[in-house]
């Protein structure tokens, strides 16, 4: 019997897939930025029906933006809006990074640490180099943690262990143990062969897609 949904992966750095539930999770994640115009009917969206009476924002406003709204909004040409980095971007986030990336609870952070980190990209500002090293480096120093972590926890609770990562990361978590938990049934004569990740063979999907494109 075939599984009636197959799930599909997130986007590639600043490019987002709108078939993947967790790029439009994360899409909702809200940035901070203010209004460089009026903004005429737009607070409604933002704080809902319950504030109709503010019906937009004045040059100047603050804002709570979502992601995906921010990104339509930003036009550096017009200046419709100015983003703000989220805190756990910023410089002082950014040396605790450099210094331990591993002690840093990036699921309370925020649960789309990549993913969001990598959109914010997308909009113009002198700090972007630095931004997307910090994200680069600090997978780069979790990972081996992590799928260390996922290859010796064989048959224990391990909500400990993921309670601190963030989504992508949690998914690396289970694919690790997926594996570990195959390669125990093979051992013990519970399984026929062993398989490739689905993770594995739709990146090759992916590949094949776009040599034949």
């Amino acid at each position: 019997m075939s599984d009636s949904y197959f799930p599909v992966g997130p986007g590639l750095g600043m490019e987002e897939n709108f078939l993947s539930l967790d790029d439009i999770l994360m899409s909702q994640e809200k940035l901070p930025g203010r209004a460089e115009s009026a903004l005429p009917r737009l607070a409604v969206y933002l704080h809902g029906k319950d504030n109709f009476w503010r019906l937009s924002f004045l040059q100047g406003s603050k804002l709570e933006i979502p992601l995906w709204l921010a990104k339509g909004l930003h036009d550096s040409k017009r200046r419709i809006i100015s983003v703000e980095l989220p805190k756990i971007y910023k410089e002082a986030w950014r040396t605790v990074f450099s210094a331990d990336a591993n002690v840093v609870d990036l699921h309370k952070m925020g649960p789309y640490y990549y993913g969001f980190g990598s959109q914010l990209l997308n909009f113009e500002n002198p700090e972007n180099p630095e931004i997307a090293q910090t994200i680069l480096q600090t997978f780069i120093a979790r990972f081996r943690r992590i799928m260390d972590s996922s290859q010796n926890a064989y048959n224990e609770d391990t909500s400990a262990l993921v309670a601190r990562l963030d989504e992508l990361e949690r998914a690396l978590f289970q694919v690790g143990q997926k594996g570990l938990n195959d390669f125990q049934c093979w051992e013990k004569g519970q399984a026929s062969q062993i398989t490739a990740s689905s993770l594995v063979q739709n990146y090759g999907k992916r590949k094949l897609a776009e040599v034949d494109g």
